[in-house]
């Protein structure tokens, strides 16, 4: 065998093998991208699983609650994180609708508006452990009866009696049942919101924190008023054209 008969066998043979080399590459490829879609797939349904969000929602208050049952005899501590969360998660419900205006229903808001619902009972919730953590601290009624003159104490606890017809109706059969008054009744949720604002303040001694806290929500309500005014304007200008 001559040097060129060896070098022609050397490439059938290296022409031969290519092929099956791709074919095994193309194979290996389509694996590995169901496998990414399968994945992704999965880790899309765990994130809008709503036991997911609610595990999110809640993970503050099991926490708070950990630290209450390992610190029986100080609770007074507990109050300032329970209450803001319940403040936090009011505030982050009634920015929704307004957020929808001003980014014309990006798909982040509209994950949340979907959500809209949980987040207001998370904030019910996290009142009721506020209550709870109070009561627990106070120890007796009589305390109890002694806070009630003040400002700060019955303008919280208005605002937790406001949120039980709000939790109570927050599910599809109270919407069905009720029709336009559902929606009513949760603009409640505004009357909840100022007066919690003020029993931060006054409870708290400090307009700072509150402040902060609220001012998002306020401006977005503004321009919630500005923008809804303006589409009726808008609207009537067209209906006299």
């Amino acid at each position: 065998m001559n040097a060129n008969t060896a070098v022609a066998i050397d490439r059938t043979l290296l022409a031969s093998h290519v092929p099956q080399h791709r074919e095994i590459s193309s194979v290996h490829l389509t694996t590995l991208c169901k496998l990414i879609r399968a994945i992704m797939s999965y880790l899309r349904a765990f994130w809008n699983s709503p036991f997911t969000f609610w595990f999110i929602l809640a993970l503050p208050g099991l926490l708070i609650i950990g630290e209450l049952l390992r610190e029986v005899d100080k609770l007074e501590h507990l109050l300032h994180p329970t209450g803001e969360f319940a403040a936090r998660f009011l505030i982050i419900s009634l920015m929704i609708t307004p957020l929808m205006f001003l980014t014309n229903g990006q798909r982040w808001v509209r994950w949340l508006m979907a959500r809209r619902r949980y987040i207001g009972v998370a904030a019910a919730c996290y009142t009721a452990l506020h209550i709870a953590i109070y009561l627990l601290d106070k120890g007796s009624l009589g305390p109890i009866l002694e806070d009630l003159v003040k400002i700060g104490i019955w303008t919280g606890w208005l605002a937790s009696l406001i949120f039980i017809p709000l939790t109570v109706t927050s599910n599809d059969w109270s919407i069905a049942r009720l029709g336009s008054n559902w929606k009513g009744l949760q603009k409640l949720a505004y009357a909840a919101a100022l007066l919690v604002f003020t029993h931060w303040v006054l409870v708290d001694f400090k307009f700072g924190p509150a402040l902060v806290h609220f001012t998002p929500l306020l401006l977005l309500q503004i321009y919630r008023y500005v923008h809804v005014s303006n589409k009726r304007k808008e609207r009537k200008l067209t209906a006299h054209a």
